[in-house]
Order: structure tokens, then sequence, then C-alpha cells
């Protein structure tokens, strides 16, 4: 799926071959309308209480595309394969890379995932413990969380600069879930860790949503409006343990349109606020087997 180019600067051959891999990637991951619904939750960064299946595999692309000042644009993408172990627990391989206009299309590492529900009947609040091992460099643009001060120009950086620093992580959450009425609201506290000893950083995401409609129609329908489910998001960092709070923090607004059918793949425009100044457009597409 992705193809590791030369030091040189990647003209838009490489821009444009990726975003193709990417595109045929989507598509033949994505089942019928017709098929069974796949675990992915209507938010771009925040966990609700949902599970994997036990004996399912998911397996998922979630593209970001990304247009920054002062850099380069640039598409990335982390594929994801999630498996049901137990009812409470389920674990998730990730796959990253990216490509920069004007750059390089490189992988820039992996991250193994676990999420663990103590208690598998509804509650008011829904706990799900999660812990993650990062295995990435500095080049890695997935933007699957935002925790500590990061900031815009952390993706300015040269890919064969930001290639050359590995970074080696612990991430965990307390994901808290409730079902209000016919909405969802989720909220994500993030701590995560560089093993090679700076600080811990921390982060924050909260989601609310609910389907266009509960009743469904006795027939086919793919542009129902029961298929559809609407909300919002926001997420972003807390500062560390040197100085947690908001100061030099950057945070997101997302609206959250999504399909409750795996085709087409689910669709989002995030806003980049604050102190970030970044728009990206994502899609996930997803196929699950038992």
């Amino acid at each position: 799926m992705f193809r590791v180019v030369s030091r040189r600067a990647a003209g838009c051959g490489d821009w444009r071959r990726l975003a193709w891999a990417f595109g045929l990637v989507a598509v033949v991951l994505s089942p019928p309308a017709a098929g069974a619904r796949a675990q992915e939750g209507p938010y771009f960064v925040t966990y609700d209480r949902g599970m994997e299946e036990p004996g399912n595999l998911e397996i998922s692309l979630a593209p970001v595309l990304g247009e920054q000042r002062g850099g380069g644009n640039f598409l990335a993408a982390a594929l994801e394969l999630e498996y049901g172990v137990k009812a409470w627990w389920t674990t998730e391989l990730y796959l990253d890379g990216q490509a920069t206009a004007g750059d390089t299309a490189i992988l820039t590492g992996f991250r193994w995932e676990h999420r663990v529900r103590p208690l598998l009947l509804e509650h008011w609040i829904n706990p799900v413990l999660y812990v993650e091992f990062e295995d990435i460099t500095e080049a890695d643009k997935t933007l699957l969380e935002v925790v500590g001060h990061d900031v815009a120009a952390d993706h300015a950086v040269p890919n064969r600069t930001a290639q050359g620093v590995r970074l080696h992580e612990l991430e965990t959450k307390l994901i808290l879930s409730s079902a209000l009425g016919d909405w969802d609201l989720s909220e994500n506290l993030i701590a995560e860790k560089n093993l090679a000893g700076p600080p811990w950083e921390f982060g924050y995401a909260v989601g609310l949503s609910r389907p266009l409609a509960l009743a469904a129609r006795p027939g086919a329908c793919t542009l129902c409006p029961e298929n559809f489910v609407a909300g919002i998001e926001m997420y972003g960092g807390l500062g560390d343990g040197h100085g947690p709070g908001l100061r030099d923090t950057s945070h997101y607004l997302a609206p959250v349109p999504s399909m409750a059918r795996s085709w087409p793949p689910d669709l989002g425009a995030v806003i980049a606020a604050a102190a970030m100044s970044l728009a990206t457009w994502r899609t996930v597409s997803a196929r699950r087997s038992s």
C-alpha cells in the first residue's frame, strides 16, 4: 500500500500515486451497502464504548489530507487491523505512512492498541481502559490524537529530518461513554509518555452525536436518515508534566457526519481551531471478517 521513495524531493507523481493507492485500498476494503456495519464509531479522534465482536477482524483505512501553511500539503494514512479477543477486550494494530508534496512518501511506524471494558452491561457512564505502544518517527502525520503542545510547525519539518527521530511512546486513555436518550456522549482523557524520558503529555477528546432517525424503513435504503449519524467533536492538548493547562496548546472543532453503513466510506471535514492553522479531511473505510 505504501511505497518508500528515495531521499530526493518527490514531485507531484509521488503524491498522486499514493493518493491513488489509498483510494484503491479504500474501495477494496469497503463492502457493498448491504454489508454488515463495521465497528468504526462516528468520531475522528474520540473513542466511544464500542468494542469489536469476539472473533471478528476488521480492516480499516483512515486517510488524512492536510493543507498546511508554511509546509507542504500532505496525505497520511493509518491502516488499522482490529480484532475482538473477548467481549471485553479489543486489540488493534496500526501501520502509519504519509506523503508530503515536494518531499517524500514514507512509512512512519506502527502502533499496538488494547482496549478493555470492565463493565459489559450498559450503565449511566461506561468506562473503557486504553493502552497503546507506539514505535513511530516525528514524520508521522496521522493526527490520531493531539497532546501536550502539538502545533502546526511540527508537521512542517522535512521528512528527511523528522524520519531520523524515532519515538517509543506509551499512550493511555480513560474513555467514558454515555447514552443520553438518543445521543451518544463520549469523553477521553489522554496521557502520553515518551519512554526516552520527557514528561507526560496530556490531551482530551469529546464527542456528541446521534442518528438522524431511529426507525428503520422496511425496504433496503442507503440514503435514508436512519443510516446517517451527525454530531460534533472537539479535541486538543492540555500541556505536559512541566506545565499542564491550555497555554500554547492546539484545539480542533470538527463536525462528524457519518454513514451508518460501510459504503460509501464515512466522510467528514475536520476544521482546525485556535493555535493550529491546519485543515484536514478524513475518510474511513472498513471491512470486517469473522
